[in-house]
């Protein structure tokens, strides 16, 4: 492991903590970020460790801030594109998962800047979207940690504020990242060595959960969910690149 690796992977780190205090649209970068130096299977297997440890300190912070009807469903939803990932760990190729992902948020972000509207009016979030767009952000999270754009298309439109939006999306992918160490561990996707790697890698994560929270909290509204389109956009743009590269 070279000072290549050492950069991206405190890089990818920082990344994941300032997702976990509260912009989930940095904290998708990690996987890409790591996956300069190793490969993203790789990458995934190391950084789930990170993402539970941050995911500590994210709810913590965020304790106060969340939408129970929100996480009650996309926890269902979730637990089921989990076990649907682990079943078909051996048979669905990343390349295309990380495609459809990017294809998805590419559309909702591109439908979102155009309506000029970006952060729509309050609404109570509905069942039968919550389960649907829930399973695959369980799916695409289980595969390479992207289950930040199908999330997105389900949660954004609700209108909740941007800490309950912050705090909401944390909780939901701390139950997620939580659920998915058991698969992942007996996939071999984590190991002695990268939880050795982890450890290093867990104070810089920690100390960027705090100046994730300082952003969202000083950060005016619309400029916060501005943000997070934006992001949305370039991050979907990033996936269909990576999901291209193998043909």
């Amino acid at each position: 492991m070279d000072w290549a690796f050492w950069a991206a992977a405190v890089t990818a780190a920082i990344c994941v903590g300032m997702g976990k205090g509260g912009m989930p649209m940095v904290g998708m970068l990690s996987v890409p970020i790591l996956s300069l130096s190793i490969s993203p299977v790789a990458a995934a297997g190391m950084l789930l460790p990170i993402y539970v440890v941050s995911d500590a300190f994210g709810l913590w912070a965020y304790r106060h801030d969340w939408n129970g009807r929100v996480i009650a469903i996309t926890g269902v939803a979730m637990t089921i594109g989990v076990g649907l990932g682990w079943a078909t760990a051996s048979m669905v190729p990343e390349w295309l998962v990380t495609l459809l992902v990017g294809l998805i948020g590419l559309v909702f972000a591109v439908f979102t800047l155009v309506r000029r509207k970006v952060r729509p009016e309050p609404r109570e979030a509905r069942l039968a979207p919550g389960l649907f767009w829930g399973t695959i952000a369980g799916f695409t999270s289980f595969v390479s940690h992207a289950g930040g754009p199908p999330y997105q298309v389900y949660v954004q439109p609700l209108g909740l504020s941007k800490a309950a939006f912050a705090g909401t999306s944390t909780i939901a992918f701390a139950y997620v990242n939580a659920i998915k160490l058991v698969p992942y561990w007996f996939l071999g996707q984590i190991s002695p060595a990268s939880l050795h790697v982890a450890v290093w890698l867990a104070v810089p994560a920690a100390l960027a959960v705090f100046l994730g929270v300082k952003l969202v909290r000083v950060l005016p509204e619309r400029v916060f969910f501005q943000l997070v389109t934006w992001a949305l956009l370039v991050i979907s743009l990033r996936l269909i690149w990576e999901g291209l590269r193998p043909a």
